[in-house]
């Protein structure tokens, strides 16, 4: 774990209750005077504190001193993801997470399971834990756009995964991309995108929606 995160983190004095608490000072066993470096994610600020008093449930850490320390991908890469089962969604998005996508938007298209509704608390709580391990410094952003129409309205410039002889490759100049389910897309939503809208990956294989998620994200940022 590279750091804890805490909300409160940047305060001088650092109340550690429950989950983390439970984590600290039952599993990992930790004591007086050990040192722990937290950030809240708000800023790009690391934190370090120590342990000065541990009872049976809270430890309370003083700030010893902080950091500016920026840990994020050179590029920026907002993935639209059509909407596919939520379990999916939250098994792969800790990739995502790593690899250092910015932004995801959740796009319902026609060939989405529309009972199928992403949880973004759930999902925030699992980009903190994945974050906390890979040590980056600010919280991947989420949100959820109610069809294909109106995501292309807001992100005109969009690129679309699809077939095509227009490869991807690290140097592509793209800032968003579009990755629909396993189904594809239909006529009518083929119709919304233009002309040199089309990308490709080196691969004539029909890939599962997560697969290719994380197959762009790592040709255009690694």
């Amino acid at each position: 774990m590279q750091y804890i995160f805490d909300a409160e983190s940047g305060k001088s004095l650092l109340s550690i209750k429950d989950e983390t608490y439970r984590y600290l000072f039952k599993a990992r066993r930790h004591k007086l005077e050990d040192i722990f470096y937290f950030r809240n994610l708000e800023d790009n600020i690391l934190y370090k504190y120590i342990v000065k008093d541990i009872s049976k449930k809270e430890a309370l850490l003083t700030l010893e001193s902080s950091t500016v320390k920026v840990v994020e991908p050179v590029r920026k890469l907002h993935i639209a993801w059509c909407v596919i089962d939520t379990k999916l969604i939250e098994k792969y998005i800790t990739s995502l997470n790593e690899i250092g996508v910015s932004k995801i938007t959740f796009v319902y298209s026609q060939y989405s399971q529309k009972n199928f509704k992403p949880n973004l608390e759930k999902l925030n709580k699992i980009l903190i834990n994945s974050s906390q391990q890979c040590g980056r410094s600010s919280l991947m952003k989420l949100e959820i756009c109610k069809n294909l129409q109106t995501f292309l309205k807001e992100y005109p410039q969009t690129k679309v995964l699809d077939f095509s002889d227009n490869k991807i490759s690290q140097t592509s100049d793209i800032e968003t991309i579009l990755v629909g389910t396993e189904g594809g897309f239909s006529q009518s939503e083929r119709e919304l995108f233009s002309n040199d809208a089309a990308v490709g990956l080196n691969s004539n294989l029909i890939l599962r929606s997560e697969t290719a998620a994380i197959s762009v994200a790592s040709k255009i940022l690694l």
